[in-house]
């Protein structure tokens, strides 16, 4: 979906402006909005290959390289072993991917539900000379049996889309729940980065079977005399 590239600025952000506190038909606090829908990501993603099939251009870095190096950095510090299974929710330009299997991860599967987006992150990645990385086209909230046994699983920005989804957002949201316990070993770890959700929002929308382990620092911003962040990144595990 959105993990990897998108159609966001200042770093790719799905949709941080749709969030009115006031509160929306849905009852959850979002706007409906295009970005939450898998034509929009079609559409991106053709575009996307197409810049990078003239061009050789990979695409915007979701929430910018800092991200990216953020939880390698975590993973660094847990130790976290080269083969272990990662799993990259909407891996969009597979960016991620490349920067896992150059750090020397060697059991990474990156999965998008659109077909252009894992044709991009295809193509970037043979670009690179990389062989073992698995990409599959999957959406998430449908998965196929076949995919489980992750030792980590990293969202960057998906859940934010899917929040925006036009058509029960509160349902699908229930269902990502459902999907990433299934995919998750148990003491699994769930790497997620929001620029659409507080930390105590996410803790709430994981409350059913994830602990918060800890929250990652991201950049702060001031406005108004006021601080605060932007970006949200936190480490759940399964329980």
């Amino acid at each position: 979906m959105n993990s990897g590239a998108g159609g966001g600025s200042g770093g790719g952000c799905a949709g941080a402006a749709a969030r009115s506190r006031g509160g929306s038909p849905g009852g959850d606090g979002f706007a409906p909005s295009a970005l939450g829908t898998r034509e929009h990501w079609d559409a991106v993603y053709e575009r996307e290959l197409q810049t990078f099939q003239e061009y050789g251009d990979t695409g915007e870095i979701w929430f910018g390289e800092e991200s990216m190096n953020r939880l390698i950095r975590w993973m660094q510090k847990r130790e976290i072993p080269l083969d272990a299974s990662v799993l990259d929710i909407g891996t969009g330009n597979g960016v991620f991917l490349v920067e896992l299997a150059k750090f020397g991860f060697s059991n990474i599967t990156g999965i998008d539900y659109s077909p252009s987006a894992i044709q991009l992150s295809g193509s970037i990645i043979e670009k690179e000379g990389l062989s073992n990385i698995k990409l599959k086209v999957e959406d998430f909230l449908h998965l196929s049996t076949e995919l489980s046994g992750f030792h980590i699983c990293v969202d960057k920005g998906t859940f934010d889309a899917i929040s925006l989804n036009p058509d029960s957002a509160i349902e699908k949201r229930k269902q990502y729940v459902k999907s990433l316990s299934r995919v998750l070993n148990v003491k699994g770890f769930f790497l997620i980065t929001s620029c659409n959700w507080t930390k105590e929002e996410l803790l709430n929308e994981f409350s059913e079977g994830f602990e918060l382990l800890e929250e990652l620092p991201t950049p702060t911003f001031s406005f108004g005399g006021r601080s605060g962040n932007s970006v949200t990144a936190l480490v759940f595990q399964k329980t």
